[in-house]
């Protein structure tokens, strides 16, 4: 029996129809776990006044990653009404601190960066955790922890007026663990119903 070809032409229309068929399943993000303390007292003192960012201790503060950081930081409060001026002109400091870390589903991680809001508002110093917990099924698998924490300090006395600490668990294989896609999406999720319910942690799709 003799094969024959299928036209160029015709071939092209069965790929293009093929290539509509099928479904592309978009990777979905896992939910972003939210903590945010503050006081009536600090929120009042905080208004929304003029912010200058500062990389938490032990970040370097001219490296690209902090940068895409910081600017997915700085986006969120512009979006909220604050203003933006150079550290002497600043009323407010945003300090932003970021970690990742690569571990094994069920292995035990790092307990919580311990900040805190004064000294009468728990803040995560006080054993309140992120206790959210997302399950990926099947055996073990390598997974990536990502964490941002802001703390919004009045530049005049360095005294803490809001905080916040955003956390996502992820496969390591997800496209969402690139510093790009991550930084945009903790940011939001940790700035989203600003200033939030004091204490209270909850869950950010």
């Amino acid at each position: 029996m003799t094969k024959r070809s299928i036209p160029s032409g015709l071939l092209a229309v069965i790929l293009a129809t093929a290539a509509i068929m099928v479904p592309v399943v978009p990777v979905r993000a896992a939910p972003v776990a939210v903590t945010r303390f503050h006081t009536p007292e600090s929120l009042g003192a905080l208004g929304h006044g003029a912010v200058t960012l500062s990389a938490g201790a032990g970040i370097d503060p001219v490296n690209l990653e902090t940068q895409v950081w910081l600017e997915a930081v700085a986006r969120e409060l512009a979006a909220l009404g604050f203003g933006a001026a150079t550290p002497n002109a600043a009323d407010i400091v945003a300090e932003v601190r970021f970690e990742s870390e690569s571990t094994q589903t069920g292995a035990q991680r790092r307990g919580p960066v311990s900040v805190g809001v004064g000294g009468s508002t728990g803040g995560y110093h006080s054993g309140v955790g992120l206790g959210l917990g997302f399950s990926f099924g099947g055996g073990p698998r390598q997974i990536v922890w990502q964490r941002l924490a802001v703390t919004l300090r009045e530049r005049a006395t360095g005294k803490a007026l809001w905080e916040g600490r955003a956390e996502a668990r992820e496969s390591a294989k997800s496209p969402q663990v690139q510093v790009a896609a991550a930084a945009p999406r903790l940011a939001h999720a940790l700035f989203a119903g600003f200033p939030g319910t004091s204490g209270a942690t909850i869950s950010v799709k």
